[in-house]
């Protein structure tokens, strides 16, 4: 077995110093892992890793399979794993989402939040309902100027009893969103409360629909920029650290 194992290890260190000399560019290096939907990127030295966060949130209950969803189960532990990594070095969130269930996407942006590793955001698409905390929760947001945002009260689906205990459950819900919210960008509670209050713009509810600009303007958003925007303050964070 030991002279099994002997062969194969040459045999991987082989191949990878065939693939080091053939690559045109050996200061880029990448490992993906395209089904939970992240890569990590090293250049000249510094490790990146990027995690998508798409489509539907999936909390506590399985979604319909032909639903695309991001499942909170597989993202916590990817985030507890690049704290604790010693090679990466800056993280990026890239987002388009419609949302999804509440607590697991405040569990996500929570975990963000606290992070010590180097954090960007990047709306692309949409970044709708319970997808505006997540992108909040990193140290810099960036969005394009073609993403929108939608900010809307908290809502449910399925049976609901009407009863006054509902309401105070709903209220403090929406109060732990308007609170992250405010606390991780410049937007104050008062102002977010008026969108996500505004009535005349949404088809059957309320709420505001953002767009880029708007999003900045706002203050809910740090900066308009794309991927070469955020991943350049990523490398200029980790360039000031080793300084």
């Amino acid at each position: 077995m030991s002279s099994t194992t002997e062969k194969l290890n040459k045999s991987n260190a082989n191949e990878t110093s065939e693939n080091d000399e053939s690559s045109t560019s050996p200061q880029v290096e990448s490992t993906s892992d395209f089904e939970t939907g992240s890569i990590t990127v090293s250049k000249d030295g510094h490790f990146i890793h990027c995690l998508t966060i798409i489509g539907q949130i999936e909390g506590h209950y399985i979604l319909p399979s032909q639903n695309k969803t991001t499942k909170y189960e597989h993202v916590i532990p990817q985030l507890v794993a690049i704290e604790e990594s010693k090679e990466i070095e800056g993280l990026l969130i890239i987002l388009n989402t419609v949302g999804g269930d509440v607590e697991a996407g405040l569990a996500i942006a929570e975990l963000l939040s606290t992070m010590k590793t180097p954090t960007a955001s990047l709306v692309l698409g949409g970044g709708h309902s319970i997808g505006v905390p997540l992108a909040v929760s990193c140290k810099r947001s960036f969005i394009v100027p073609s993403a929108t945002m939608t900010v809307h009260p908290v809502r449910m689906n399925g049976l609901v009893l009407g009863v006054p205990q509902t309401l105070s459950y709903f209220e403090k819900m929406q109060d732990r969103i308007v609170n992250f919210v405010a606390n991780n960008s410049r937007i104050s509670s008062d102002d977010f409360r008026r969108l996500m209050m505004k009535t005349g713009e949404l088809v059957m509810d309320v709420g505001t629909v953002l767009d880029g600009e708007g999003a900045v303007e706002t203050g809910l958003i740090d900066c308009l920029g794309g991927l070469s925007d955020a991943l350049d303050f990523l490398n200029n964070v980790i360039e000031e650290k080793e300084q």
